[in-house]
């Protein structure tokens, strides 16, 4: 067995254990390391330093704590009323505002789940009272949760970025078009669904009083992300200096403003935050010793050539490796298999001519849509859960909501102006 082999062997081993993905890449990289002697066992300590060594990173673990103090802020039901009072008379406007206040919460959060359990948690059981079948509403929850990882702040994107050598700022810009074209054409199907099965019931037209009280009461959560990516875009401040200055600014709206979150409440969330970050740092070592490992063994290069050996056309290759991404999304959770797979498919994709930013907005465009997909989409089982619903009975709904964010994808896939317009804009 040589070396390439026993680390992919002992990675799918381990997986099929059931062993956490930051453990699995661990221990497939020591155990080569110390059966092949490549290189000295420090070098595992040294990849789990040097990846967490970065100013960059460092906004992961603050834009997670971003998102939990929103979501105990009192900042979900605010968003969810202001909604309510642009859309409440349009036809299936309650599945509509679940997909405007998603895309919305998702410029605070830039967490998926975390969308899904803030804005389900309130629009599940408010489109259930209102008519819309259970697994409707549940698989809608859902698929708005991807525009978590998609609309800008997101931590795919940080993570992307990093790994890639790729301008944060950039993808926050470049994310922003897919992600509204995807809330766009969930709005549409929610339309078109909702006048043919009859679901909801019609309300009356808000009046403009009721439009600014709702405004009023929600302008302190919609300043967070003009905040946010008005100060990055302006250069005013970095994106990791944006994500402490959104948790400042979180505190402060939920502490003195909306006075839905107190002191003691901080340490719960601060320990979440803390243990998420955590994980995901582990992760970010382990992947890295991984990586440095099948670089050393070449396995890019014979990906690459195996890849170019079918076809040398861009477009079939954007094809296989969308499918490749696709069923990772179904398999895999998104930030390890952005870490992992990111150095992997650019040495693919480059020597065609992809730019590296559009291809951070295809994998994670592919990635949030296997959120949202069994065996391991996260969104669904919050939303199973908060709609008390078998995972199986949604599918239903689920499967041609996937095959909507599917048709965004191939249109972003083939056509690279529409996301890379916004940053080549403000160069």
């Amino acid at each position: 067995m040589n070396a390439t082999a026993c680390i992919l062997l002992t990675f799918i081993g381990t997986l099929f254990l059931n062993v956490p993905v930051a453990f699995s890449l661990g221990m497939s990289a020591l155990l080569t390391i110390l059966l092949f002697k490549m290189l000295p066992a420090t070098f595992m300590i040294q990849s789990l330093f040097s990846a967490s060594d970065s100013f960059t990173l460092l906004a992961v673990p603050f834009f997670i704590l971003t998102g939990d103090i929103m979501m105990h802020g009192g900042i979900s039901k605010r968003l969810v009323a202001f909604c309510t009072a642009l859309l409440g008379a349009t036809t299936g406007g309650l599945g509509m505002i679940t997909v405007l206040t998603c895309m919305i919460f998702a410029s605070i959060s830039g967490s998926g789940p975390a969308t899904v359990a803030a804005i389900g948690g309130i629009m599940i059981p408010a489109m259930i009272e209102e008519k819309y079948e259970k697994s409707f509403a549940c698989s809608l929850a859902a698929t708005s949760g991807a525009l978590g990882p998609i609309i800008p702040p997101s931590i795919s994107f940080v993570m992307y970025g990093v790994i890639a050598g790729v301008s944060i700022t950039d993808l926050f810009m470049a994310g922003i078009v897919p992600g509204i074209a995807m809330a766009l054409a969930l709005m549409i199907f929610v339309s078109i669904a909702c006048k043919k099965h009859g679901f909801g019931i019609k309300r009356g037209k808000p009046t403009r009083a009721e439009q600014w009280k709702a405004f009023s009461e929600a302008k302190w959560a919609l300043l967070v992300p003009i905040i946010i990516l008005g100060g990055i875009y302006s250069g005013v401040f970095t994106p990791t200096e944006a994500a402490i200055i959104a948790c400042d600014y979180g505190l402060i709206v939920g502490l003195f403003v909306y006075k839905e979150m107190t002191l003691k409440d901080l340490p719960k969330i601060f320990g979440r935050t803390a243990l998420t970050s955590g994980t995901v740092l582990v992760l970010v070592g382990c992947a890295t010793a991984f990586g440095k490992l099948l670089t050393i063994e070449q396995v890019p290069q014979m990906i690459s050539s195996g890849l170019l050996s079918l076809t040398t056309n861009k477009f079939i290759i954007l094809l296989l490796i969308n499918m490749i991404l696709f069923v990772t999304g179904m398999l895999m959770e998104t930030l390890a298999a952005i870490v992992i797979l990111a150095p992997l498919m650019l040495s693919v994709v480059v020597p065609l001519g992809v730019d590296p930013l559009h291809f951070g907005i295809i994998m994670v465009l592919n990635l949030v849509i296997g959120m949202c997909t069994p065996p391991v989409g996260v969104n669904i089982f919050v939303a199973s859960k908060l709609g008390d619903i078998p995972l199986e009975k949604m599918f239903k709904w689920l499967i041609p909501m996937i095959g909507v964010l599917l048709i965004v994808l191939t249109i972003f896939t083939y056509v690279p102006e529409l996301s890379m317009a916004l940053p080549r804009f403000f160069k």
